[in-house]
């Protein structure tokens, strides 16, 4: 079993903006187009690695008309992919390049991070790594080099009034390791060479978060099939008073949801059956794919969808 993140979901507003700047930008590949279950009317894109390997996944629901949103406590505060440590100098160029809003690049817990926004305001950074396996499932159809491309994610940094509940779930529910300290950040780790580090920077009172555009909606955790999620919700229930959402299934996983004690949405969400169970790898996030349940509507839906490429 790897622990970590599972994928970050977060909400855009111009759909078409949101997929020039995550693939053409950015260089992810988009590996899934469909609509966002609870609410059709809206795409949801998911961006990853070829296969849109657990650990790389940044989803969006855009919503044409979103309103911003407002960082504040019970809020992911910052999403990182990780880059190669040769490769800080060839994005702090393109950002310059492309008209991206990024600060300088800052040295945190002994990485380079470049920090940078989307059209959006989302709050994101890059943190140079050099991992063993880091060079699995790159997408090479986009112009990044490969050499420079993102290779999945970093991790989350959790904006909290306190560290200690939550930092208790991440350890004993999801095998995170609390592995250093910086400041007001606690670092917790997993070891997963993508997506296994979850920051929390603790803040005391501070003003509450406001979902809406570049805010992330929820941060989803791996587990490898229905009986480790299932283990997890037992946990959660018996060892933390705290109770999920039944089961619901997203076709490419299964997943089950709950507030962490700071506020913040949290999913969990098995690695199973992945992204081509309805696409062919090489065809992924070309079509618009629906649930069975809503495709006998499909006309309905994609007259109301934006158009985009």
């Amino acid at each position: 079993m790897t622990n970590g993140i599972h994928h970050v979901t977060a909400i855009s507003g111009l759909a078409r903006r949101n997929l020039d700047f995550y693939t053409r930008v950015l260089g992810l590949r988009l590996v899934k187009k469909t609509v966002n279950f609870d609410d059709p009317s809206t795409y949801h894109f998911y961006y990853g690695d070829s296969a849109g390997s657990p650990g790389t996944i940044l989803t969006f629901f855009p919503w044409e008309h979103a309103a911003p949103g407002r960082l504040g406590i019970g809020e992911t505060a910052e999403t990182a992919f990780q880059v190669p440590s040769t490769a800080i100098g060839y994005w702090t160029h393109r950002f310059v390049s492309e008209g991206v809003e990024h600060d300088n690049p800052v040295r945190r817990f002994g990485e380079t991070v470049l920090p940078f926004r989307d059209p959006d305001g989302t709050r994101l950074a890059l943190v140079s790594t050099d991992l063993p396996d880091q060079d699995e499932g790159l997408w090479s159809g986009a112009d990044v080099p490969v050499e420079h491309a993102i290779r999945g994610l970093h991790s989350v940094t959790l904006l909290l009034k306190e560290a200690g509940p939550t930092g208790a779930i991440l350890q004993d529910v999801f095998g995170l390791a609390e592995t250093g300290r910086e400041g007001s950040v606690l670092r917790f780790a997993s070891g997963a060479s993508r997506g296994g580090i979850v920051q929390i920077r603790e803040v005391g009172d501070f003003l509450k978060g406001r979902p809406g555009g570049g805010t992330v909606h929820h941060v989803a955790f791996r587990a490898a099939d229905d009986e480790a999620e299932r283990a997890m919700v037992e946990k959660l229930a018996r060892d933390h008073g705290l109770a999920t959402t039944e089961q619901r299934d997203r076709n490419y996983f299964r997943s089950v949801y709950f507030r962490e004690p700071g506020g913040v949405l949290f999913e969990i969400a098995t690695d199973i059956p992945g992204f081509a169970v309805d696409e062919a790898p090489e065809e992924l996030g070309r079509a618009l794919k629906l649930p069975p349940g809503l495709e006998e509507r499909r006309a309905e839906i994609e007259a109301v969808l934006p158009k985009v490429a």
